[in-house]
């Protein structure tokens, strides 16, 4: 089965999280994690979650909403990610590319975030946007969890040599299938097939052919296959890579993708 690791089922305008799942389903993909990103769409994501075998929820401040991460705030996400159908913290992390909140504002929610991924035994996702020393600086200083995921990568081939180094999972997004995406897919032809990850960060960040529309899960297949051309590896070879990967970094019972609750 197809997984997609990172998306906003509660975000998109013009499906209601049943229609994606749906759509989803009919395009082979077996598991969903729809991730939140303050703590209203967190208590949503949770919720949604648990209306779906095939659904499973990350929850989390955007470093973008850093503001928000009071301790009460992040009281409430330590108590949502000890769901059982929660299997991620975040997404959290740094973002120096949009100035809603200053570093000094971002990084002690990411420390927080941290911890709480670690008390809980959860993988941690990381939102990073022109920022990857940073990140990958407070990672190693606060101590990273066991399972740490890059969302959406977007980093050069030495941040890639360093997330792998480091063990993170890789995560790509339907932005590797852009004509002007030489980079990342460059940067994606390196990782080890273990440590990759698909996702469609839906609703955004539609694949090739279908830029200008509203992103869902149903498109994730086409972000593995680009992943498969640049890695020279048969589609099929590496959906079986990826949904055992998103096992791995999600803590999930091993025997395919996924499992019934």
């Amino acid at each position: 089965m197809y997984v997609d690791t990172h998306c906003h089922l509660d975000h998109h305008e013009g499906l209601s999280p049943t229609e994606q799942v749906e759509r989803a389903r009919a395009a082979g993909v077996g598991l969903m994690v729809t991730v939140g990103t303050d703590m209203a769409s967190s208590t949503r994501a949770i919720a949604t979650a648990n209306r779906f075998d095939d659904v499973r929820a990350a929850v989390g401040i955007h470093p973008n909403d850093a503001i928000e991460a009071t301790p009460r705030v992040l009281e409430v996400i330590e108590q949502l990610a000890g769901d059982p159908v929660c299997v991620a913290v975040g997404e959290t992390g740094l973002d120096f590319y949009r100035d809603h909140t200053t570093p000094q504002q971002q990084e002690p929610s990411f420390r927080a975030h941290i911890e709480i991924a670690k008390r809980q035994d959860r993988a941690l996702v990381i939102h990073c946007r022109e920022a990857w020393q940073e990140t990958l600086k407070v990672l190693d200083d606060q101590g990273a969890p066991d399972r740490v995921i890059m969302h959406c990568f977007s980093g050069d081939l030495e941040v890639t040599r360093q997330c792998v180094e480091a063990g993170y999972f890789v995560s790509f997004a339907g932005n590797v299938t852009f004509q002007n995406a030489t980079s990342l897919r460059e940067a994606a032809a390196v990782v080890p097939p273990e440590l990759l990850l698909t996702e469609t960060d839906s609703p955004f960040l539609t694949p090739h052919p279908h830029r200008g529309e509203p992103n869902d899960p149903s498109f994730v297949p086409l972000t593995l296959h680009a992943l498969a051309e640049v890695q020279g590896r048969a589609s099929s070879e590496l959906r079986s890579v990826v949904a055992a990967n998103a096992e791995r970094a999600f803590a999930l019972p091993v025997g395919g993708v996924l499992d019934p609750r």
